[in-house]
């Protein structure tokens, strides 16, 4: 218990001396994961409200498919970026594997199947509302979707912050694509794993009571936003 307190008490120092080494990590983590999350929504918003608007072939399946894509292992997805990104791969050429951009990547890969899903479905259920009457003003695709857009602000916010706490929690794909490098691609999870392995536990725990706060303040801020989105 005193080993515990004392760690407790170690992190809550580090923290607040605001250590270079912590505000880099932390720094670094906050931009990789912000900046997947804002790809994945861009890629992921637009998909799904047109899965709720078109009618094709095989929607069904890239629907099923799409929802299956929510379980994908992180590891597995690292792994399949690792050979396309070595030097033997076929975007070795590219120099992108170990580098925040890799892991960004892979972090977007595993956001958009969310991003996909948490549109499509409140898409779906205001276009069965609204579709009629944009075909009968004669919308386009993309007015059309624009529309569901406009009307669906809460699900939009509601799939960027699940995207960002997504993103911003992964440990493996990153470890795999981004090689946890000291001062370059090490973010809060994966110097997590890495101090809480060697001993080190005070900075292991105060970089989880930086995570866990920023984890509060994103739900936070969603509450806060939504509730004022469904107030207008």
């Amino acid at each position: 218990m005193n080993d515990f307190a004392r760690s407790v008490g170690a992190a809550f120092a580090l923290i607040g001396e605001a250590d270079s080494e912590l505000v880099g990590i932390v720094a670094l983590s906050v931009r990789v994961s912000l900046t997947a999350s804002i790809v994945a929504l861009l890629i992921g918003a637009p998909f799904g409200a047109l899965l709720a608007i078109a009618r094709f072939r095989g929607r069904q399946v890239i629907i099923v498919l799409t929802n299956a894509l929510l379980g994908l292992p992180p590891v597995v997805v690292g792994l399949a970026l690792y050979l396309l990104l070595s030097r033997s791969g076929p975007l070795g050429a590219a120099g992108l594997l170990f580098t925040p951009a890799a892991m960004v990547i892979a972090q977007t890969l595993l956001a958009t199947p969310i991003v996909v899903a948490l549109v499509h479905r409140p898409a779906s259920l205001l276009w069965a509302e609204y579709g009629d009457l944009a075909r009968i003003d004669g919308l386009s695709v993309l007015r059309s979707m624009g529309l569901l857009f406009a009307l669906g602000r809460t699900s939009l916010l509601t799939a960027f912050l699940a995207a960002f706490g997504r993103a911003i929690a992964e440990v493996g794909a990153i470890i795999v694509v981004g090689g946890n490098i000291r001062g370059f691609t090490r973010t809060m999870t994966t110097a997590i794993a890495l101090e809480t392995s060697k001993g080190d536990l005070p900075l292991a725990l105060g970089l989880g009571l930086i995570l866990l706060a920023l984890s509060v303040a994103v739900s936070t801020v969603a509450f806060l936003l939504v509730g004022r989105v469904g107030e207008k």
